[in-house]
Formats: C-alpha cells, structure tokens, sequence
C-alpha cells in the first residue's frame, strides 16, 4: 500500500456547489445572496464582534482594572549562571552586547540569580535580584549599582 493508493471511501467526497450558473441550477440570479443588502455585494467583510446593529457585547460591558502600560518597566535580563560561562571577569551592557548576550538596553540591566557562579567577577548594572547579589559577593565578586538610563524625550 502507498500514499498515492488511498482514497476517501465511496459516497463520502460530493461535488462542490456551483453557484451562479444560470437559472436551471437552482443558484443562479442572486446567487444564493438574496436581493439587497450588505451580505449580498462582493467584497463584503463583516467586522469582528458584529451583533446587526445591536450594541456589541464588548462595548456594553463595563470596563475594569487598571493598565499600567505606560510607565511599565522593561529590563535586559542576565542571569548569574550566563555570566559563569561568559570569558572575561568584568561585565557591564557594553562588554554583554559584544558577547551577544543582550540586544538592547531598554530600562536598564538586571542579574538575576539563576544558575551558580564558582569564580570571582565584577558585575556592573542597574539593578541586582538578592540572590544574584548574593551568589556574586559569595564567589569574592562585586556588584556596581549605576544610575539608570535616562528616558527617551517625549515625541511633540
């Protein structure tokens, strides 16, 4: 038996319905469409959450909670373990971004503290997690707070 040899069972596959094909094959004129209205013109999408006109669920529900996406803070993010295989002793973004560690700075660099560290370094970034800062000065290293970035200007 090959892929080639199946075939769906007698009965199961039927002819696709063509419509629009004269008045003799019970779809033609309108096409199944009806006489007027939004549906029956070509190139009718209907918007997502349509309800006819009615309100739609998603605007007649109150709104609730609160977002604090505007001022939401995003980090580069390094973990002790990562430093452990990295060569060299001193790290801070630029020395990370050469290695191809990070990519960008967004609002700062954090350690965080996943992963074991058996050699002394010297860790410079924005923010440190207690276990990262923990497990560097455990190994005889140092963590240097900088200030953080300055924001980007606000757009007029």
């Amino acid at each position: 038996m090959n892929l080639s040899d199946l075939r769906p069972p007698e009965g199961q596959k039927k002819a696709q319905r063509r419509i629009g094909r004269g008045m003799g094959t019970r779809r033609g004129k309108t096409s199944g469409r009806g006489h007027k209205g939004a549906r029956s013109i070509s190139g009718y999408s209907m918007m997502r959450g349509f309800e006819g006109g009615q309100m739609p669920l998603h605007r007649r529900l109150p709104k609730r909670g609160f977002s604090n996406a505007p001022f939401k803070k995003t980090y580069s993010i390094v973990n002790v373990g990562t430093l452990e295989q990295l060569a060299g002793d001193a790290f801070d973004f630029t020395r990370l971004k050469q290695l191809g560690v990070v990519k960008k700075l967004e609002d700062g660099l954090k350690i965080l503290g996943s992963g074991e560290l058996s050699r002394k370094i010297t860790v410079k970034a924005h923010i440190f997690s207690e276990s990262a800062k923990k497990k560097i000065e455990a190994a005889g290293g140092v963590c240097e707070l900088i200030a953080p970035p300055a924001p980007a200007p606000a757009k007029p």
